[in-house]
């Protein structure tokens, strides 16, 4: 019995023994069921933080190069894994995830009024390589660069929002709830990524999400009630 490439054959088979699945059984199946679980949520996940950032106008402690690496990541993580051939489950959230991605850098922009020069060339430099990227219409060679690559622009997409955290003392506009989420799938997509056999550097990748959102998380938590606490003040 196989319902959206995923089998459940072994599982009913073994329940219908009256018998509980063996590991070997149970964890594909658990891996592909987490991946679907994590593509699903996916499509909202950075939605809370699209909403903060309307219902308050404002993108006040918001790093603009640290969304604006994230969109490149996504663009080079997602290509990568369409080169290989992985299965969906393994990374679809990363579709979903790259269509916010744009769509939070575009809303920043819009609250970043007047924009000058400088910032419109990154975003027509993106349209005009990014179709090329995604199609895999580049070297093999520089495919593999590209993607090793982008851990450390993951890595450093996050670095200059840790830092303006920790200067401020606050994180501003920044969501709980999209952090939190984007913790969470890290964690879940390590075990998802290695019983899908995924390359060692996808992994990597989930690992690094794991440290950095990790970190953001945590200083939500930290900051925000010396936040709350100082807005009581002076109200």
């Amino acid at each position: 019995m196989e319902i959206f490439g995923i089998d459940f054959s072994c599982a009913f088979g073994s329940l219908r023994d009256g018998k509980i699945p063996e590991k070997d059984c149970l964890l594909p199946l658990l891996s592909k069921l987490l991946g679907y679980a994590i593509v699903a949520a996916s499509t909202t996940v950075k939605l809370p933080q699209i909403m903060k950032i309307l219902k308050h106008s404002s993108i006040r402690g918001l790093s603009m190069v640290a969304f604006e690496l994230e969109v490149v990541g996504y663009t080079i993580a997602l290509a990568y894994c369409l080169h290989k051939g992985l299965p969906f489950s393994a990374y679809g959230e990363l579709a979903f995830l790259l269509i916010q991605a744009i769509i939070l850098v575009a809303i920043m922009y819009y609250f970043s009024q007047p924009m000058g020069i400088k910032m419109w060339i990154r975003p027509l430099i993106y349209c005009a390589v990014a179709p090329t990227i995604l199609a895999g219409q580049i070297d093999p060679v520089l495919f593999e660069a590209l993607y090793a690559s982008q851990h450390a622009i993951f890595f450093f997409a996050r670095v200059p929002q840790i830092w303006e955290n920790f200067q401020n003392k606050s994180t501003g506009e920044l969501s709980f709830l999209t952090s939190l989420m984007n913790s969470a799938g890290s964690m879940v997509r390590v075990f998802t990524s290695i019983q899908e056999k995924a390359p060692t550097s996808v992994v990597l990748g989930s690992v690094i999400g794991i440290v950095t959102n990790g970190t953001i998380l945590s200083q939500i938590i930290l900051y925000s009630k010396p936040q709350a606490a100082k807005e009581k003040k002076m109200k």
